[in-house]
């Protein structure tokens, strides 16, 4: 499966949200990231024809997605960071509906069947009975997980799939995306930099609705790794630092604070474990702050 993404733009008004962008996609994990009104959620809602582009093309396997219409809805399965349920439906009533409104018939035995293996793929049988109005954050996001993989679409567009879980459920939801990454296109957006570097194959940087990067994840690491220094401070040294040096991470050792300082006026240690983190306030922050000061 191969998903080609051609000089797509789409504008509000004035402002460009998604300006001449273009990417291929193939199969595997594909980690999107950028700073807010960068253009990710109108993205996002292109790629589940949830909104119309101005122009240029999707093509998947060579066919525009609007001309593929119902074709290609019923191939994309879309995990919303809202979560909108019936709170009076149980899960199981809430998945056959959802089948329904795909197009799938409930009473199939097959679709039945798949409802089943969803519910005890996210860990959900045994409540699959119990109303949504008394699920818990963790509950409700397999939930809508569960909904999107309904017919086992071959791209699976989720947006903040571990927003509101705690450390347990993000890394068994991590697990979960790169398992379902098998002979599927996967598009993660999320501001959680880590479950990107974790389970990405590749990652996309957006800033005003353009593309600045897109690379596997050890890449942008080595990229970075060269302009991003450590300092050891003692914690009441802390504010000081903060006010001199644009920082990316704070880490809390038997040295004491050791801190990833963004600034090319500092000379010291190269990091080693350069993170995501540290690519992501290199190229938006940093790249902001540098701007606002009229050094380009």
């Amino acid at each position: 499966m191969r998903m080609e993404i051609r000089n797509l733009s789409k504008s509000y008004g004035n402002v460009k949200a998604i300006d001449d962008f273009n990417a291929v996609l193939e199969e595997g994990i594909y980690g999107i990231l950028g700073p807010n009104g960068a253009g990710k959620s109108t993205l996002i809602n292109i790629l589940t024809d949830n909104v119309k582009r101005d122009s240029g093309e999707i093509l998947l396997d060579g066919r525009d997605i609007l001309k593929m219409g119902g074709d290609y809805r019923r191939i994309v399965g879309y995990m919303p960071q809202e979560q909108v349920f019936y709170p009076q439906f149980t899960l199981l009533e809430f998945l056959k509906y959802m089948a329904l409104i795909k197009g799938m018939n409930s009473k199939d035995k097959a679709v039945r069947m798949q409802i089943d293996e969803l519910l005890e793929e996210l860990h959900l049988a045994d409540v699959a009975k119990r109303r949504l109005g008394g699920f818990s954050g963790g509950m409700k996001r397999r939930a809508v997980l569960a909904q999107a993989l309904l017919g086992n679409p071959g791209i699976i567009i989720l947006d903040e799939p571990t927003a509101g879980l705690d450390p347990k459920e993000r890394i068994a939801m991590r697990n979960l995306i790169s398992r379902l990454a098998e002979n599927r296109i996967v598009i993660l957006a999320t501001h959680i930099a880590s479950d990107i570097e974790c389970i990405a194959d590749r990652v996309l940087l957006i800033k005003e609705g353009k593309m600045i990067k897109n690379e596997n994840p050890f890449t942008l690491l080595d990229e970075v790794r060269g302009h991003i220094r450590c300092i050891y401070c003692k914690r009441e040294d802390l504010a000081a630092y903060q006010k001199r040096y644009r920082m990316s991470n704070c880490i809390q050792t038997k040295e004491g604070l050791m801190l990833h300082v963004i600034d090319p006026e500092y000379v010291g240690d190269k990091t080693v474990d350069t993170t995501l983190e540290d690519v992501y306030l290199y190229y938006f922050e940093n790249a902001a702050a540098r701007e606002h000061s009229g050094d380009k």
